[in-house]
């Protein structure tokens, strides 16, 4: 256990550390925040702390930001909705602009955003944050009003509201179903926590009822970790099948709540699907999405590798193993804060060290966590070998219980951090 809370000490030092080196002697200018998750948010707050002079806008069409960490024990009934809001009074306060509206254009040669409310902003620098968007018809059938039958609730809010309802609504021995898109997506052991969860509150609630997660993927993120879990506190009750067993789905019947796969169908009573995602719509318009519908960033100040002089953090880039959490995202915002500073000053950014730690809760008091460092290599983060690692398979006392507690500190540290 010591070794785990040093290990969580190093990782708040290590976030902040190359912000602070960078602070000294940077030249004035305007940069433009687009998206206010952890990502963005974080991004304009330490630009602001970095460096007093710079003239910093947040461009959020949404006056609350609600949290996708910790939505899912909404679901479980462990937590209401307002408890993942949080408002953007603490951004302002730190000397932040905030434009309440959305960006509909990105002129990259002019260096100018056009906003929805008729006004447009000129940058020295850009940093897109806009999370992701869905890949609407990428599972044929599922479209923006098959959400409202089969919600996603992969942007936490209504939909995680709507899902939880559908499942307290549902009747005792009704079978919930699943569906996991391959990968990239947001939060990548997100869907399988979600699993737990569910089966967390349908054990005490509907003990009848069982819960088919139908995957895209035949491996997934802490998956020993995982499925040890559901052995032990939900046998019976979990089914997972992976992509060489059928787990694919193909099409959906929103009117029926069926869902297809190669190998049969599925009729349930309460259907979660996640879909296919990509860079929110912003980055495609402004030219840093390639083809995948990401976007690719050199590792470094995460400065876009398709448009220079926009930066692009979270969910919508993709630079190496690291992968897209909000953890990671809180780290990427503090190193490109100072990257900014340097580059408008005339330095050279360092070389990062960035560190992610992705918890999961399996149950109310059962967490599970991976851990990994990352530093440029040939154009990419790559992992820093044997400096990461999961939570040990077998444990005794209440370690589980701890990690539980370590996932709500670090919870109430980040929103903090970011909106308080």
């Amino acid at each position: 256990m010591s070794t785990r809370r040093t290990f969580l000490k190093l990782t708040a030092a290590a976030g902040l550390a190359p912000a602070v080196a960078s602070a000294q002697g940077a030249a004035a200018g305007k940069v433009v925040v687009i998206g206010g998750g952890y990502g963005g948010a974080m991004a304009a707050r330490m630009l602001k702390a970095l460096e007093a002079k710079l003239d910093v806008t947040l461009v959020e069409p949404n006056p609350v930001y609600t949290s996708c960490p910790f939505s899912n024990s909404v679901l479980a009934n462990l937590r209401e909705i307002g408890q993942q809001e949080f408002r953007y009074d603490g951004i302002r306060r730190a000397g932040v602009s905030v434009a309440q509206t959305s960006a509909t254009a990105i002129d990259a040669t002019a260096r100018t955003v056009t906003l929805a409310d008729g006004n447009r902003l000129s940058y020295d620098r850009l940093v897109l944050s806009p999370g992701i968007d869905f890949n609407w018809g990428a599972v044929q059938g599922y479209d923006e009003a098959a959400a409202q039958k089969m919600p996603h609730a992969w942007k936490a809010g209504a939909q995680t509201v709507l899902l939880r309802q559908q499942l307290q609504a549902m009747a005792d021995g009704g079978l919930v179903v699943m569906s996991v898109s391959a990968n990239p997506y947001r939060c990548p052991p997100g869907p399988y926590e979600r699993a737990s969860l569910i089966a967390y509150w349908l054990k005490i609630w509907k003990p009848k009822s069982k819960l088919l997660l139908l995957d895209a993927k035949d491996a997934f993120s802490k998956q020993r970790l995982f499925q040890n879990a559901w052995a032990q506190l939900y046998p019976g009750l979990i089914e997972w099948v992976p992509l060489s067993k059928g787990g694919k789905v193909t099409s959906v019947d929103p009117a029926t709540l069926t869902l297809v796969t190669e190998f049969g169908s599925h009729k349930a009573a309460v259907a979660n699907v996640i879909p296919p995602q990509r860079a929110g719509a912003i980055a495609a318009q402004a030219g840093v999405a390639d083809r995948t519908g990401w976007c690719p960033v050199e590792p470094v100040a995460f400065e876009s590798t398709l448009r220079p002089g926009i930066h692009v953090l979270g969910d919508a880039a993709i630079m190496g193993a690291i992968p897209k959490s909000a953890f990671a995202a809180n780290a990427q915002a503090k190193v490109c804060a100072a990257a900014i500073v340097d580059l408008l000053a005339g330095r050279k950014p360092q070389d990062p060290i960035l560190i992610n730690t992705c918890y999961s809760l399996v149950a109310a008091d059962y967490g599970i966590s991976v851990a990994g460092v990352y530093r440029p290599d040939k154009g990419q983060l790559a992992e820093v070998p044997g400096a990461g690692g999961t939570s040990p398979l077998d444990v005794v006392g209440g370690f589980r219980g701890q990690e539980a507690v370590y996932a709500e500190s670090w919870f109430r540290t980040v929103t903090a951090e970011t909106f308080g």
